[in-house]
């Protein structure tokens, strides 16, 4: 019996990951689970799999916690040291899947201990891969993609020689803009960004999935995780999203991972690594499929590759700035502060700023550069959108 911890259970990613524990309740233990404002649920989900400790990010809800968890013996706690602690718990495989930059922490600390970390979390290795990598190397701990596309590249790379990699291809759907006019990008919504054509995410995927800012921090983790160069990582825009990756050799050979777009398949592929089992998945028909469709991605429609190309040419913490003022964009854009277009011409006005101190983003990637380096670049996008907002204040 393995111990399990899911840091992020509320999520998406986590509720797949408890889908697919459930159906095995005898082969896994569960040490501790995580999650955010939804304490009902992350109760619910630690009485049924008899986890040993529940955390909520939020101070405020842990009261709430305990209410729920009244009488199990299940332990509860809250804040952002208790989401460490929950990493640091004794597990075989924890699962990576808190949102945004705030995974780093609690992922490193389940490096440090040794455990199988199933990274879906993307943003950790954007922001600190280096320091992840060499945190794995040295604990012995063992990094398993999640994300679909790393997934299938894992794959696809068994019993190959990374020297014989020529290029490697992530696939996107595009996001709900994909057929847009582009002159309509402009006044996009909230509401109409939070809606995918192929998966079931939640909303703040689901919009940097319209904006591609979810495949251009893929692209920077497909970068670090397999040491390849960015001249040699590109981008299919791919309607049906049954083709989540293919790697290209040296010999002209391209191979390619296909499969329903369901995420339990990459969940359950690091769930059970190195073995591979039967999983509630649908099976690819591709006589009924028919065609595939592929094209290149339109730079004026996502130009958020294009910063993630000058992010990998910088290197240093460029990828901590990146992502925290991509995130501090999105919450403008949720709040009604910013347009959808806006959001990319943020991220490139931070990333100007950020330059300006170069010692700042050649800092030794620690935890502690990395994170100064990330409030560096919120105070800075809250700036230029407080500035925004007044001059088109004076504007009107």
């Amino acid at each position: 019996m393995r111990r399990i911890t899911i840091l992020g259970a509320t999520g998406s990613i986590g509720q797949s990951t408890i889908d697919l524990i459930a159906r095995q309740p005898e082969a896994f233990a569960v040490e501790a689970l995580t999650g955010g404002h939804n304490v009902e649920l992350l109760a619910r989900d630690a009485i049924r799999l008899n986890a040993k400790l529940a955390v909520t990010a939020h101070e405020s809800r842990l009261g709430d916690l305990r209410a729920a968890l009244a009488g199990t013996g299940i332990e509860c706690a809250a804040g952002a040291a208790a989401l460490v602690e929950a990493g640091q718990r004794p597990a075989d495989w924890v699962m990576s899947a808190i949102v945004g930059a705030a995974g780093l922490a609690p992922g490193l600390a389940a490096l440090k201990n040794g455990a199988a970390l199933a990274l879906a979390n993307k943003e950790s290795l954007v922001c600190a891969g280096p320091l992840i990598m060499s945190e794995a190397a040295r604990s012995g701990g063992r990094i398993l993609p999640v994300d679909s596309e790393h997934s299938a590249v894992f794959q696809a790379l068994l019993g190959e020689q990374i020297e014989s990699v020529e290029r490697v291809i992530l696939t996107a759907s595009g996001g709900a803009f994909r057929d847009w006019p582009l002159e309509k990008l402009a006044s996009a919504t909230p509401e109409q960004a939070s809606t995918h054509p192929n998966w079931d995410m939640g909303q703040r995927i689901t919009i940097d999935s319209a904006s591609m800012f979810n495949k251009a921090l893929e692209v920077i983790e497909a970068h670090e995780f397999f040491g390849i160069s960015g001249d040699r990582i590109e981008v299919l825009v791919h309607p049906e999203s049954l083709v989540h990756a293919l790697v290209g050799h040296v010999d002209g050979a391209i191979l390619a991972h296909l499969g329903a777009p369901d995420m339990r398949h990459a969940i359950g592929y690091a769930l059970n690594w190195p073995e591979r089992v039967d999983l509630p998945v649908a099976r690819l028909d591709l006589a009924k499929v028919g065609t595939l469709n592929f094209r290149l991605p339109e730079e004026a429609r996502y130009p958020a590759l294009g910063i993630a190309r000058r992010v990998m040419e910088r290197g240093g913490l460029s990828g901590a700035v990146m992502n925290a003022a991509k995130e501090v964009a999105l919450d403008a854009f949720l709040a009604r502060r910013i347009g959808f277009m806006d959001m990319a011409p943020l991220v490139s006005r931070v990333l100007d700023r950020a330059e300006g101190d170069s010692c700042a983003l050649d800092a030794e990637c620690t935890l502690d550069h990395v994170l100064a380096a990330d409030q560096m670049a919120r105070n800075y996008a809250s700036e230029e959108i407080s500035t925004g907002a007044e001059q088109k204040a004076g504007i009107s």
